[in-house]
C-alpha cells in the first residue's frame, strides 16, 4: 500500500487550475495550429490571428486566456493500493481555493443555483472518482467556462433512430449553439449509457488528447464524418464564417439498455482547457 499525502493532491491541483487557464495544452496547441494553417477565409484567419495574439499575452504574462476561468471539473483514477492521509474531497477543494486566489483568477461560483450567493473561492469543484488498478492517482483538471457549458445537450433517442439520428443530434447541438460556444470548438459526445452516463462521458471526451484515436473503428470513422459535416456548417471562427468551426470531435461510448440509445453532446471553445498529472 502506497502512501500519498492529501496535502500533495492539494499543492497539484492547485498549480494545475493556474496552468490550465494561463497555457494551451501541447494537443490543444498543435490542432490549433494546424486548424489556423487550414482556415480559408479572410476574416476567419484574421480571428486566429486575435485569438494566436491573446495566448501568447496569456503564456507570457501568466493571465487568464479568458476571462471566464471555469468552473472547475476533476477527474481521478485512483489506485486500489493507494491510501490518502486526509479528506481527498477536502484536498482537491482547497487545491481550487488556492489556486483561484494564487492565480488571480474569476471565482465564478454560486452557493445555490437559484439564491445566487457567490463562494468567493471558486469552490466546490466538480469531481469525478475512479478505482483502478495500481499504487498511483491520475489527476485531470478541466476548468470549463459557461459560454460553451450551455450550448450542451442531452438527446433520449429511440433505438430506431440509429446512427443517423445520432449525427443528427451532434449537428443539432453544433448548429443551436452557433458563435454562443465561443468557435472554433471542441466537441466531445457521449454515446449510451443513461442519461447521466452519457453527459459523463461527453465531459470526459474533452480531456482527451487530440492526438490519440478511438480504438473503436466505427467510433474512429464518426469521429472523422462529424468533423468534415460540422465544419461544412460555415459557423466558423468567433461564429463570423469560415471552414473552421470544430477542431476535434472526441466520442466515447457504454452499453446501454435494449429501450434506449442516449447522446450527450458538451461543447467546449478554442481553449478546451485540461491538465493531466499523475502523482
Amino acid at each position: 500500500m502506497r502512501e500519498i499525502q492529501a496535502s500533495a493532491i492539494t499543492e497539484a491541483v492547485r498549480e494545475m487550475c493556474m496552468e490550465a487557464n494561463y497555457t494551451l495544452s501541447q494537443d490543444m496547441r498543435e490542432r490549433f495550429e494546424e486548424s489556423a494553417r487550414q482556415e480559408k477565409s479572410p476574416i476567419g484567419r484574421q480571428i486566429f490571428r486575435q485569438l494566436e495574439e491573446n495566448l501568447k499575452i496569456a503564456g507570457e504574462d501568466l493571465i487568464p486566456i479568458c476571462q471566464d476561468t471555469g468552473m472547475a471539473v476533476v477527474f481521478l483514477k485512483i489506485g486500489q493500493e493507494v491510501h490518502v492521509t486526509g479528506n481527498i474531497t477536502e484536498a482537491i477543494n482547497e487545491g481550487v481555493r488556492q489556486g483561484y486566489a494564487d492565480g488571480y483568477l474569476r471565482k465564478s461560483v454560486v452557493k445555490d443555483p437559484i439564491q445566487r450567493e457567490n463562494t468567493r473561492d471558486n469552490t466546490p469543484a466538480v469531481i469525478h472518482y475512479e478505482v483502478v488498478d495500481g499504487d498511483r492517482i491520475e489527476i485531470t483538471v478541466a476548468p470549463k467556462g459557461f459560454g460553451s457549458e450551455n450550448m450542451s445537450r442531452v438527446f433520449m433517442l429511440k433505438p430506431a433512430d440509429g446512427l443517423e439520428g445520432v449525427k443528427e443530434a451532434i449537428l443539432t447541438a453544433v448548429r443551436d449553439a452557433g458563435p454562443n460556444a465561443c468557435p472554433p470548438m471542441v466537441v466531445g459526445v457521449g454515446i449510451g449509457g443513461t442519461f447521466e452516463k452519457c453527459a459523463l462521458m461527453a465531459k470526459h471526451a474533452l480531456t482527451r488528447d487530440l492526438n490519440e484515436t478511438s480504438p473503436v473503428p466505427y467510433v474512429r470513422e464518426l469521429e472523422e464524418e462529424m468533423l468534415c459535416r460540422i465544419n461544412k456548417l460555415g459557423i466558423g471562427p468567433g461564429g463570423l464564417g469560415g471552414v473552421i468551426t470544430a477542431m476535434a470531435v472526441n466520442i466515447e461510448t457504454y452499453p446501454t439498455h435494449i429501450a434506449g440509445l442516449p447522446v450527450a453532446v458538451n461543447i467546449c471553445c478554442h481553449v478546451n482547457r485540461h491538465v493531466k498529472r499523475t502523482i
